[in-house]
C-alpha cells in the first residue's frame, strides 16, 4: 500500500502530484460507491445547466457540456445555496449523475466562437433547465471529478454531437455576454452584485462569456472558482476598510458533519487568516497518525503570491468581507477549520464558503480581550489550542500590539 507523508497531502490537495505518483492516492475513484450507472452512448436530459471545464493540456482543453440523464427541475444540482440543507452523499450522487460530453478547444476560441461553442456558451447561461440531447464516442467511465476546489462531477466521454432546446439567458447576464468592451473582472463584479451565486458567475466565467472581445477566454472550472471568489472579496475589502473598527472581541462557532468552523473576528485594521487542522483519517491525511496543521495569511495589503492553503482561502475570504460589508464595520479576521476522521472525500470550496456564511448568520459571543475570547474557542476545537496559538500570524501580531492578551 502506498503510504504518502500527510505534510505532503496537506500542501498537495490532489493538484500538484508533490508524491511522485502520477495519480493521487487519496481520491481515487474506487472510493466512491457508484451511484449512477448509465449503459449506452446517447443521453437525453434537463442540465442544470452545468458545464465543466478541463485544465490538461491547457492552452488547449476540453469543455463539457454536461447533463444528468433524466429530465425534470434539475436546477438544484447547481444550485449552492441548497447544498449544505442536502445530505452530504445524497448532494455527491446528485452531482455524479451529471455526465459530460468533451469538446477539445483553444482557451481563446472564446474571442471568436463557432456555432458550436457559442450554443454551449448560451445554453450554460440559462436561468432555467436546458434539454439537451447528446450522443458521446464512448462508454463513460470512472473519471468522475473528486477535487479540493471543484465540486462533483460524473464521468466524460468524447462528444460526437449535442442539441440544445428550451434554454431562457439569465437576464443578468445576457447584457455582458454581449458587451465586448467590459473586462471580465468587472463582469463578475456586477453579476455579483446583482444578486448571482458564485456557482453561476464562475461557470459564466469559464464559458468564455465575460470580458472585452479579443481577450475573452476559456478558464478552466478549477482557476475559475478561485478567481470569482477572489476579484469579489478584492472589491469588498477594499470597500470595508474605510468603515469603523469594530470595538470587541467576535466569537462564532459552527459544528456540522465531521467538520468545526471557528472565527474570531478582532478590533484594528484588515488582516485575515484562514488555517485548517486536517485528522488522521480525514480527507488529506489518510496516511498520518496525527493532526496536520495548515495556515496562511495576509495583512492590511493583501498577499503577493497564492497561498499554499488553496482556493478555500478566498471562498472563506469572501465570506468574511460579506459579514463586515454587512455590518459596516471592519477588522481582523482568524478563522479556523478542524476536519475529522470520516470526512474523506473532496468535495469543493463551496462547502467552505456556504459552511462560514452559515456560520456568520449565528449569533457571536462577545469579549474585551482577546485572551478571553481564545479560552472561549478552546472549549469546543479538539486541536490544543496551543497548537492553534503557535500557528495563528494574527494572535502573534495581537500579542505584539496589545497588553491585553
Amino acid at each position: 500500500m502506498v503510504r504518502i507523508p500527510p505534510s505532503l497531502c496537506v500542501k498537495c490537495r490532489g493538484a500538484k502530484m508533490l508524491c511522485g505518483l502520477s495519480y493521487c492516492p487519496v481520491s481515487i475513484v474506487d472510493r466512491v460507491k457508484k451511484v449512477y450507472t448509465f449503459r449506452g452512448n446517447s443521453i437525453s436530459g434537463s442540465s442544470p445547466p452545468s458545464l465543466f471545464v478541463g485544465r490538461y493540456g491547457y492552452p488547449k482543453i476540453n469543455i463539457y457540456p454536461t447533463t444528468p440523464p433524466f429530465s425534470g427541475d434539475t436546477g438544484y444540482l447547481e444550485d449552492e445555496s441548497k447544498w449544505l440543507s442536502q445530505d452530504l452523499n445524497d448532494f455527491i450522487s446528485g452531482r455524479l449523475s451529471l455526465l459530460r460530453g468533451g469538446v477539445k478547444v483553444s482557451v481563446d476560441a472564446a474571442s471568436n466562437p463557432d456555432y458550436r461553442l457559442q450554443e454551449i456558451q448560451v445554453s450554460s447561461l440559462s436561468s432555467t433547465p436546458v434539454d439537451v440531447e447528446m450522443t458521446v464516442e464512448k462508454s463513460f467511465r470512472d473519471n468522475v471529478v473528486l477535487d479540493e476546489n471543484i465540486t462533483p462531477m460524473g464521468p466524460s466521454s468524447p462528444l460526437k454531437s449535442i442539441k440544445f432546446g428550451n434554454y431562457h439567458i439569465d437576464s443578468r447576464i445576457e447584457k455582458l455576454y454581449y458587451d465586448r468592451d467590459l473586462k471580465a473582472t468587472d463582469g463578475v463584479i456586477s453579476l455579483y452584485d446583482r444578486g448571482m451565486g458564485i456557482n453561476g458567475i464562475s461557470k459564466a466565467l469559464s464559458a468564455g462569456s465575460l470580458g472585452t472581445g479579443k481577450r475573452r477566454r476559456i478558464v478552466p472550472t478549477r482557476w475559475s472558482i478561485t478567481a470569482t471568489d477572489k476579484a469579489i472579496s478584492d472589491r469588498l475589502v477594499d470597500e470595508i476598510k474605510d468603515y469603523k473598527e469594530i470595538d470587541s472581541f467576535e466569537v462564532y462557532i459552527r459544528k456540522t458533519g465531521g467538520n468545526l468552523f471557528v472565527a474570531i473576528l478582532a478590533p484594528g485594521q484588515w488582516m485575515f487568516e484562514w488555517g485548517e487542522s486536517w485528522f488522521p483519517g480525514s480527507t488529506w491525511n489518510s496516511f498520518g497518525s496525527s493532526v496536520e496543521i495548515e495556515l496562511d495569511y495576509e495583512g492590511y495589503h493583501g498577499r503577493k503570491t497564492y497561498p499554499e492553503i488553496g482556493g478555500c482561502y478566498y471562498s472563506s475570504r469572501l465570506a468574511v468581507a460579506e459579514k463586515y460589508r454587512n455590518m459596516k464595520r471592519t477588522g481582523s479576521a482568524m478563522l479556523w477549520r478542524e476536519i475529522y476522521p470520516g470526512f474523506n472525500l473532496p468535495v469543493g470550496v463551496w462547502y467552505v464558503r456556504e459552511n462560514v456564511r452559515e456560520l456568520f448568520r449565528s449569533k457571536p459571543e462577545r469579549f474585551d480581550t482577546v485572551n478571553d475570547a481564545v479560552k472561549y474557542v478552546s472549549r469546543f476545537t479538539a486541536v490544543d489550542i496551543k497548537a492553534w496559538k503557535a500557528k495563528s500570524n494574527n494572535l502573534k501580531y495581537l500579542v505584539s500590539n496589545l497588553d491585553n492578551y
